[in-house]
């Protein structure tokens, strides 16, 4: 990356109306962060369809920039996380299935966990309550339309898949309320994601201090291989 980029979110990478999603906002800043492991610290919203500026830092990071000051920043980072044993594929898919039948009110089109959404222009990260575990999960897969030159998940995109689903952990498995903000987002992605291919996301509470939610996630082929893992911080709004 030179010292400064611009760079425009698409409309259809939103999150809320108007406002980019924030796991592919994370994710383009960790791809210009030095480290295997990245922290991405939310400022406010990055709006869609609008130049904001990206430029590296001295730490070894990344920091996005718009009209009204900082948006979002990343740094190097560690990631001290216990991943609890993933849920199969079909008790993924039967926790997905009962989220998609009473889904949440207040449901957005969401590029992370939007209902209308196709494997092909969303993540479908629909997680609901795993039955006897303390785990929300969806199964899933990520269509052609969002792969790399190699035929992977982008790995943007793979950040996208380790937001929503923290927010479903917070809500169905936590006392977070609805509405709540992510905070902070830490990631490390272990191996390439096929696309195509059957994608299981999961995610628990880890700790919960007042407004403030403390969450893992983790994504996983359907065989219950590593892909990928997070912890993320999500905040009651006031």
């Amino acid at each position: 990356m030179t010292d400064i980029e611009t760079i425009t979110v698409p409309r259809h990478l939103r999150g809320y109306p108007g406002v980019a999603f924030g796991g592919y906002v994370a994710g383009v800043l960790a791809g210009r962060a030095a480290a295997r492991t990245v922290r991405v610290d939310f400022r406010r919203p990055t709006p869609v369809e609008v130049p904001v500026r990206l430029t590296a830092t001295a730490d070894g990071g990344a920091a996005l920039t718009g009209a009204d000051g900082l948006l979002a920043v990343a740094v190097p980072d560690e990631l001290d996380l216990e991943v609890p044993e993933p849920p199969s594929w079909d008790q993924a898919f039967a926790a997905a299935e009962a989220y998609r039948a009473a889904p949440p009110e207040g449901a957005v089109d969401c590029f992370g966990c939007g209902l209308d959404r196709t494997p092909d222009t969303g993540l479908r990260q629909h997680c609901g309550v795993v039955p006897g575990r303390d785990l929300v999960a969806t199964a899933w897969t990520a269509g052609p339309a969002l792969a790399d030159a190699e035929g992977k998940l982008r790995a943007e995109f793979v950040w996208g898949a380790l937001d929503c689903p923290g927010n479903a952990a917070g809500r169905l498995r936590g006392r977070m309320r609805e509405g709540a903000v992510t905070a902070s987002l830490a990631a490390r992605l272990l191996r390439p994601v096929p696309v195509s291919s059957r994608l299981v996301s999961y995610a628990w509470v880890v700790s919960e201090e007042g407004r403030k939610h403390r969450v893992g996630v983790a994504l996983t082929t359907a065989e219950g291989d590593l892909c990928a893992v997070a912890s993320a911080l999500w905040v009651d709004l006031r």
